[in-house]
């Protein structure tokens, strides 16, 4: 079924002993609420009390943990995060507890690996496997036995091992903030996003964020939140939120430093429902869209502020 909420429905009416689910978690959340609404439910494991795995991937699972392990209600399920695309299946977790994945290498592909500031030039460095260090951004090459040739797939990885290979998604490599200098990838703002979080129980649905270009002094960073829970206290989530960030990125750190080129972040809270309706209105409702995280540009806050602020 290609239109999303006529086959939203159907799924939420189904009576099935589901076991296990699938999906982006962003758009798995809107299922999984709408089957709580259809059931009169209050958390999943009273409609599908035999689930013990949810297979996530698409988006990072950090920001969307605790919503839910209160929907599951459930310490049983098991949470395995998968690496794959239309383009090949390249990463799985294979150890419990760790965020990391195993890089698959026996199936079909063949890695390379190009720095992300070298990313877009005519000539950049390119990498292989023997050759990739821990820590370091890279933009993944493939090519595969399905006909690929040295293509990029848009996402930024990271080594966390090299015996074996193991990596976490750090970013795409359009979707990023690095106008002033800060380098600022979607896992340092997911794991802010957490740590702020935690320090205030909120619990955070959606965001994105985009930089406020430099006026005679300094420039910033906007975010627009959208809330399942609000922090308790907002103006120490904010606080949190740029402590967090400047203990992950030494480079935003340093751009914040006195507020000589970042100025504090400017972080708008945004009514429930609002990029689910941005998303709506731009035909991109389903799990192959998700909400941009980073841009270098304002042409994504702009437009989602336009239309709920």
């Amino acid at each position: 079924m290609d239109e999303w909420e006529s086959k939203l429905q159907k799924m939420t009416m189904m009576n099935e002993n589901v076991t296990s689910l699938a999906g982006v978690p962003s758009w798995m959340l809107v299922l999984l609420k709408k089957v709580l609404q259809l059931k009169n439910a209050k958390t999943i494991d009273e409609v599908w009390p035999n689930l013990e795995v949810y297979f996530h991937g698409g988006v990072s699972f950090t920001p969307y943990k605790e919503q839910f392990r209160q929907l599951f209600n459930n310490d049983k399920i098991n949470y395995i995060q998968m690496y794959s695309a239309s383009e090949g299946f390249f990463g799985i977790q294979d150890v419990p507890g760790r965020n990391d994945m195993l890089l698959m290498l026996d199936y079909g592909i063949f890695y390379e690996f190009i720095p992300i500031e070298d990313v877009g030039l005519e000539d950049p460095r390119v990498y292989n496997l023997s050759e990739v260090k821990t820590g370091v951004n890279y933009a993944m090459v493939i090519t595969t036995n399905a006909g690929l040739w040295r293509y990029q797939i848009g996402d930024t990885v990271q080594f966390t091992d090299t015996n074996p290979y193991r990596i976490i998604v750090s970013g795409r490599t359009k979707h990023f903030i690095n106008v002033f200098g800060e380098e600022v990838m979607v896992h340092n703002t997911d794991q802010a996003i957490f740590k702020a979080c935690e320090k205030t129980q909120a619990m955070v649905s959606d965001y994105t964020v985009a930089p406020v270009y430099m006026n005679e002094t300094s420039g910033s960073h906007e975010w627009l939140i959208e809330f399942e829970k609000e922090p308790d206290d907002f103006a120490y989530f904010v606080k949190e939120l740029d402590a967090s960030l400047k203990q992950l990125n030494s480079d935003y750190e340093a751009k914040r430093y006195n507020d000589y080129v970042l100025k504090s972040p400017i972080v708008k809270l945004l009514p429930k429902g609002s990029f689910y309706n941005w998303l709506k209105s731009n035909n991109r409702l389903g799990g192959q869209f998700k909400v941009p995280r980073l841009n270098n540009g304002r042409e994504f806050v702009d437009s989602i502020s336009k239309s709920v602020l």
